[in-house]
């Protein structure tokens, strides 16, 4: 039913991008007649928003593996350099944050260490919604910045680093059999700098499992019972995609993203300075709106790669 359901959505919305183009181009000639400068101005900008919902129909239709329509779950990682690199990986957080806000996704923070004096030294963020693994697919690498430090009394240009890995997130219906003999649940109290990730019980939760060696955690809610269950679906969906890696290899790219946090391996640059400048080195898609991009603005770079992507166009 849910398959049959994506089907009737994308011919429903095939139809309604149909009917709007004749509509518009219905106006566009009746105000070229009338010589009305201000509905053209306004059909100018529908037309602009109907391209954009065009595109990212013909992106779905693109993402035809099976574990593209489904949710996904983020981890940012920085890489060596501190304060400086966990910043980057905080401000990449609010970066794919606003995205998902910008597109009606819901987002839920499983699970998030800070750092000592600021950003994040790790984040799992769950984002529930249609094709959200698909489009994201294309962000799982490294990712640089280039900007002058903060954080430096000096005033010196610094470069940064931080990884992003995005997983599938399966539905109650993936078989997954999971042996609750190979579990080992450790509970401990939750950690942060206030607010709803401190209390007084041991209420987060590491969920090791032992015959793959696979670890999570979840602290996000007060109660210990929720945190295991999120823990156990991003185990779920961490075994599940080892089962597809192991089976079909299926996302290769994505493995072979696990490189070293650094130098020569980023897939994409966002320079502060000397120059504003967001560059993607495999498609070389860039903008020179930098802010634009850190507040959420992504999709140009999501398209860029998606339509490039020799798993998507074979």
């Amino acid at each position: 039913m849910k398959h049959l359901n994506q089907k009737k959505e994308k011919l429903e919305d095939w139809k309604k991008h149909f009917q709007q183009t004749e509509d518009i181009e219905l106006m566009l000639e009746m105000a070229r007649e009338a010589d009305d400068q201000d509905e053209l101005k306004s059909l100018d900008s529908e037309s602009a928003e109907l391209i954009s919902s065009v595109k990212d129909l013909e992106l779905r239709g693109l993402l035809s593996q099976p574990e593209d329509s489904k949710s996904a779950i983020l981890t940012i990682h920085p890489g060596a350099g501190g304060t400086e690199s966990q910043d980057w990986a905080q401000m990449l957080m609010r970066m794919f944050l606003r995205w998902a806000e910008r597109r009606n996704f819901k987002t839920n923070i499983l699970d998030q260490l800070d750092g000592e004096e600021a950003g994040i030294k790790s984040v799992t963020i769950e984002i529930k919604g249609n094709y959200v693994f698909g489009y994201l697919r294309s962000e799982v690498g490294i990712h640089r910045l280039v900007r002058i430090s903060p954080f430096d009394s000096n005033g010196r240009r610094h470069t940064s680093f931080a990884s992003i890995f995005v997983l599938p997130e399966m539905d109650d219906d993936i078989e997954i059999e999971i042996n609750p003999n190979d579990l080992r649940i450790d509970t401990y109290r939750a950690s942060g700098a206030g607010g709803q990730h401190v209390n007084r019980t041991d209420s987060a939760v590491r969920i090791t499992h032992e015959p793959t060696g696979v670890v999570v955690t979840c602290q996000s809610e007060r109660s210990q019972h929720k945190n295991k269950a999120n823990a156990m679906k991003i185990l779920k969906a961490k075994l599940y995609q080892k089962k597809l890696e192991e089976e079909k290899a299926k996302r290769q790219e994505m493995e072979d993203s696990k490189t070293e946090i650094g130098w020569g391996n980023q897939i994409r640059s966002y320079v502060f300075h000397p120059y504003n400048m967001v560059k993607d080195h495999r498609t070389t898609h860039e903008t020179g709106d930098i802010q634009r991009v850190m507040d959420g603005e992504i999709n140009d770079f999501i398209y860029a790669y998606l339509l490039k992507a020799p798993e998507l166009n074979k």
